[in-house]
């Protein structure tokens, strides 16, 4: 069999042989390096579109982090606020006790001192008191003023007043209502149920 080669084709021929080959080799080099080139560009293209918007995400925030910071102690200073007039669990027992000075330094006679059941709301959770004190209307007068200027809430509700039958100077009524103080709830309450009854504080 004879051997191809170039020198046998004319002049021409080897001319048209050369520029069929180069045309190969640049549509190799197109096709095989070129165009993965290409396609590997357009990738990084994409991740750096999606680097820089994260990175705009990124500087939008750092900006608004003193916002953040601001918003942040606004709320502890809310917190700090609340844990003012909204006793702990713990300090229920203490504020319990208050009450009871109070009625005691306003010359009134506590004949029934009942806590009821524990109403739970999503941060807080009410304490109700069963009251029922003897005395006068203006000593009566005077405790409602003390609760009133008390630094915690405390709210007077269901008030009866009843003179009674055999007054003498120091008591002349008798009267039962309902205080009730509000405590802080130390982790939120995930689903407070109305009248739901938690471990109590010891006094």
């Amino acid at each position: 069999m004879q051997q191809l080669s170039l020198s046998r084709l004319p002049w021409w021929g080897q001319i048209l042989a050369f520029v069929l080959l180069a045309l190969g080799g640049v549509y190799a080099v197109e096709t095989y390096y070129i165009a993965g080139m290409a396609t590997e560009v357009q990738e990084k293209d994409v991740r750096l579109g999606q680097l820089r918007t994260d990175i705009a995400r990124g500087l939008a925030t750092a900006r608004r982090l003193p916002e953040f910071r601001a918003y942040v102690t606004d709320l502890e200073r809310r917190l700090d606020a609340l844990k003012a007039v909204l006793p702990e669990q713990k300090d229920v027992g203490d504020l319990l006790r208050r009450i009871q000075t109070l009625a005691t330094q306003s010359n009134l006679t506590i004949r029934v001192f009942a806590p009821q059941a524990i109403a739970v709301r999503q941060l807080h959770a009410e304490w109700p008191i069963g009251l029922r004190i003897d005395g006068t209307y203006h000593n009566l007068g005077m405790f409602f003023d003390r609760i009133s200027k008390f630094p915690r809430i405390i709210n007077v509700s269901n008030l009866r007043i009843t003179a009674r039958e055999r007054p003498d100077p120091t008591n002349t009524i008798s009267a039962e209502c309902t205080a009730t103080t509000f405590v802080l709830l130390e982790r939120p309450a995930p689903n407070a149920t109305p009248g739901a009854v938690p471990p109590r504080a010891g006094p």
